[in-house]
Parts: C-alpha cells; structure tokens; sequence
C-alpha cells in the first residue's frame, strides 16, 4: 500500500474545520485499503464508559435484593458491561442506592460518596431511596437521598422489578453518552448538609469538609 500526501500531523488546527480536504484525506487512505473511522473523541471515550459503569451497591432493604436478582443469571446485569460490582468506592463511578437510608446511615453514605472518583453518578433505586417511601416524614428516615448526594436516575417502585432498573440504567447510559469528557470544567455539587445531623448531639454536621 502506497499513499502518499497525508499529512494530518502538518495541518493546522484552523483546517481541521476544512470538511472537503479532510474528505479528500479520507478518500485517498480508504482508496489505499487502510480502514478508516472518523468520529469525535468525546464520543468514542463516553461510548467506552457507558458501557463499562462498575457499580457499588449501597444496599440496605429489600431493593438489595432486586438488585441481586438483577445481577443474576436470569436477567444477567452483565448485558450493559455493569456487573463489576464494587466494594470500594475508589474503584466504582456508579452508586446504586437500593433501601431505606436512616439518618444514622447518612454521613456513611455522604462520606463514601465522596471518596468516589469524578465523574460519578448516582441512581435512587425504589420508593424509600427516591422519597422515604412507606416512611415519608418519619423522624428516623431521610426523605430522598438526593438531600444528601446529587441523583442523576430515579428508579421508582417499592421495590422496582429488575426491568425497572434496568431502564434507569439505560436512561443513565444515555446521559453519559452526550457529556463532554474532555471540556475543563468545574464540578459543583448541590449538597444540603443541613439534613445531616450527629445522631448522639442532634448538631449538624458536613462529612465533606471533615466538620
């Protein structure tokens, strides 16, 4: 194969925007037999990691065990590359929050959110994640964990079937596929640590900042 006059390396940056040589560019390498794909990189990198999400199951009641039944053999979680369940939060960027989540569990699930690695992203999975469920307003229960931690899905039902959760994880799937991974950008998290309190002296406290 002999194809002679590409020199990507030699244009400059404000030719890239050149849609016919770049086309003539890619006629002459497909011409001399060298495949070729043309796409965005920011494409190509949020294909790979929507397709590859390793979760960490914060599970504390029943929606736990839907999640097991979804990452059993009868509906193979492992179909949309997420069955590499975490223990550490250092190594997942998906957190499922499958239960009731009660105000002493609170700062544990604000603390190992935050030593998750950016971009993460967080799915409420069932009624007592989403909204306190059966025990909405109850003064042991936080009402919606997204008063603790940001939630990208919510994944209704009490508890959701495996069909459910896996359509939040599809809607998930297509969130990640449209980020722009490579823009330098600021990340900013709504947290409300007002809804965080010490169990023992009723004090509000923030685990993010170690108070």
């Amino acid at each position: 194969m002999d194809v002679k006059d590409i020199k990507i390396k030699g244009l400059p940056a404000e030719e890239f925007k050149d849609n016919d040589t770049l086309q003539s560019y890619i006629d002459q390498l497909r011409a001399g037999g060298t495949p070729l794909v043309l796409g965005k990189l920011d494409e190509v990198v949020n294909w790979g990691r929507s397709n590859s999400l390793w979760p960490l199951a914060f599970a504390t009641s029943c929606c736990g065990i839907e999640f097991m039944a979804a990452a059993a053999a009868h509906y193979d979680l492992a179909r949309f590359g997420m069955e590499v369940t975490r223990n550490s939060p250092r190594q997942a960027d998906l957190m499922v929050v499958a239960g009731t989540i009660v105000n002493k569990m609170a700062p544990l699930l604000r603390r190992v959110y935050d030593q998750m690695a950016e971009p993460k992203y967080v799915v409420a999975m069932g009624a007592c994640a989403i909204s306190g469920g059966p025990f909405v307003n109850s003064y042991h229960v936080v009402s919606g964990v997204d008063k603790i931690i940001p939630v990208d899905v919510y994944v209704p039902g009490c508890p959701p079937r495996p069909e459910s959760l896996f359509y939040g994880l599809l809607q998930l799937q297509r969130k990640v596929k449209v980020e722009n991974f490579f823009e330098q950008r600021h990340i900013v998290r709504p947290y409300n640590p007002e809804t965080l309190t010490d169990p023992d002296t009723g004090e509000t406290i923030d685990p993010g900042t170690g108070g």
